[in-house]
């Protein structure tokens, strides 16, 4: 990659309307003065105009983590939680690309510099309505929005990297083809995406080289900012081997302080980088002060490292991953307050930043006040639908309608999953007991037990109807956005030993900053103790199948989809099975589940969570 990279479309977007405004001003400025709006002899008496002013405010629009949502999330998925006056906390619905829209296009308005970015995970587990295109949709969704620039997340690899290269250069799917016609009834190519991927963590394999770009300038009127953007450096321990293969990811802070120099040498100053890493705050209430007592303070997790990491160049760190609401500020290596923002997850939420441009600096003017200058916004569904998203959204379900309307089970109330805080989650239960069932005789590979990754469950099963179905129903469309990836499942040979060293990785190693609970089938029982450290908060002895207690030495069938099957999530003892049998898809056997296990009159009712015992 040359020093200057080649502007993509969005670049030259950014270049062509800063070249319009340009031929405006001069033609304004060769305008006689009565026709400008200035009488006489203009400012003040003098034939001088006015000098502009020293320093500009620049507006930073950001997302992250929209994961093809273009319709509302459902049920509790689907909500923002506010902190009252009286420390009450409210549940707000809210999201759809129909608000987003609408919220970013108000948000704009009056602001002459405006800049919308976001970090990474746009695309990848998403509802069936974008995710049965291969996010087509979404990105088409966001090219409308006017996305100016995103880095990658982890699940912009879902599907390997030539797929992550068409979703930015365009061209219809290899194996499935074009999804549109135009008028002339000629397969319509997909555009590919208006604004620029960035990866500058991401390099080949076999060249060393960056995979897609690692920074681009976003400019106007003489004011320059620099993007830079990184994914997680563990971004293999969460993707599919095939995802990330011929793929290396290098350190965040080392690679975003390299190119912050480079943009440096060039002449930016101003620069913003965007991560797909992120933190906890202490509170899930999206108006929370995260710098309150100090700086900070309110927030813990792996961006907090990374932020003190990254070079003082960098002027304001957009953030990701964690799917949380927070405006912090962390002091960068020089101790100047620096903003670390987050816009929750699934476009329920944005954040606008003013980043103060010093003309003569080229650089950012930081204060101590730098979290007063940036503040998240719900994306309230009681506001107007944006029209052409509206028309976009039907336009794709007319084309998913035959397969997404098909009912596949009955439920009795909302079954709840992505939307539910706890450790052992409803739905989580519900997805391994069908694996267990649907893996357990002999021919399909007489499964003993099942475990199910909870970051695979990407929603709720809600009750209430979202069309003509009914209430009740689940159909294809709803269990496709639980369970979007389709991953095989496997059934392999774990030693017991095995076993319990993987319900302890859940809670040690890569996965002891934030625990991955596995979801658990039924008769499989354990404690987890938060009041230990580590592992030590897995009770060995506590494990147990049907009440007898694991056998280390013994060897146990267990079914788990493959991406669990090859450590992914942290779990590398589970990479460890052996005699592994393939079976049908995750969604598959979770609908034949369905299927086989409810009717309209016996609906299945949400399972109880009493498999893992909390000690807290």
């Amino acid at each position: 990659m040359s020093a200057n990279p080649r502007p993509n479309r969005g670049a030259r977007r950014f270049l062509v309307a800063a070249a319009g405004l340009t031929t405006v001003g001069a033609l304004v400025a060769a305008m006689p003065a009565a026709a400008n709006g200035h009488g006489g002899n203009g400012h003040g008496g003098h034939g001088h105009p006015k000098p502009p002013a020293r320093t500009v405010d620049v507006q930073l629009l950001s997302i992250n983590d929209l994961h093809g949502n273009l319709e509302p999330p459902a049920g509790s998925a689907g909500n923002v939680n506010e902190t009252q006056p009286d420390g009450t906390v409210k549940a707000i619905p809210a999201g759809g690309v129909e608000y987003l829209a609408t919220s970013l296009r108000e948000a704009r308005k009056g602001n002459k510099y405006s800049v919308t970015a976001a970090a990474g995970d746009m695309i990848g587990a998403s509802p069936m309505v974008s995710g049965l295109f291969h996010d087509e949709p979404t990105v088409e969704a966001l090219n409308k929005m006017k996305l100016d620039v995103t880095s990658v997340g982890n699940h912009e690899f879902d599907e390997g990297s030539a797929e992550l290269l068409r979703i930015q250069n365009g061209g219809c799917h290899p194996t499935e083809g074009c999804y549109e016609k135009d008028s002339k009834g000629k397969p319509k190519k997909f555009k590919g995406a208006d604004f620029p991927y960035l990866a500058a963590n991401v390099t080949k394999e076999k060249t060393g080289k960056p995979l897609l770009k690692p920074y681009t300038v976003w400019k106007k009127d003489g004011v320059k900012i620099g993007f830079i953007g990184v994914t997680l450096e563990n971004t293999p321990g969460i993707v599919t081997a095939a995802g990330v293969k011929g793929l290396k990811f290098h350190d965040e802070i080392e690679t975003v302080n390299k190119y912050a120099k480079e943009l440096d040498r060039q002449g930016v100053k101003s620069i913003v980088a965007l991560i797909h890493e992120g933190g906890m705050p202490a509170s899930s209430s999206y108006n929370y002060n995260c710098d309150s007592p100090g700086a900070g303070d309110g927030i813990s997790g792996p961006i907090t490292d990374i932020a003190k990491g990254i070079s003082p160049k960098v002027d304001a760190l957009v953030t990701g991953h964690t799917h949380q609401a927070y405006v912090c500020t962390i002091p960068d290596p020089s101790g100047n307050p620096r903003l670390v923002t987050s816009a929750s997850s699934f476009g329920k939420a944005y954040t606008d930043t003013t980043l103060t441009y010093d003309r003569r600096t080229k650089d950012i003017v930081r204060t101590t006040a730098s979290s007063a200058k940036s503040k998240n916004y719900v994306v309230s569904r009681e506001q107007p639908k944006a029209a052409d998203m509206t028309s976009l959204i039907s336009r794709w379900n007319t084309l998913a309608a035959p397969i997404a309307n098909k009912p596949q089970g009955y439920i009795t109330a909302d079954i709840n999953g992505r939307g539910s805080t706890a450790y052992e989650k409803p739905l989580g239960n519900l997805i391994a007991d069908a694996q267990l069932t649907g893996l357990a005789t002999a021919d399909k590979g007489g499964a003993q037990l099942a475990l199910m990754n909870p970051g695979g469950i990407r929603s709720d099963l809600v009750y209430k109807a979202s069309g003509a179905e009914g209430d009740g129903v689940v159909t294809y469309g709803e269990a496709f956005t639980v369970q979007p990836f389709t991953n095989l499942m496997n059934v392999v040979d774990l030693t017991g030993a095995d076993l319990i060293a993987a319900l302890k990785q859940q809670v040690s190693g890569g996965n002891e900053a934030s625990p991955k609970i596995l979801q658990i089938s039924k008769g499989l029982t354990y404690t987890l103790d938060l009041t230990k450290k580590g592992a030590d908060r897995v009770d060995a002895a506590s494990v147990k199948l049907n009440g007898v207690a694991i056998d280390p030495a013994k060897t146990y069938r267990v079914a788990m989809n493959e991406f669990l099957a090859g450590g992914g999530d942290n779990f590398p003892a589970l990479a460890l099975g052996k005699n592994k049998l393939n079976a049908a898809s995750d969604l598959d056997v979770f609908n034949a589940y369905l299927a086989a296990n409810s009717s309209a009159d016996k609906p299945i009712a949400p399972p109880a969570t009493d498999r893992i015992t909390v000690v807290q």
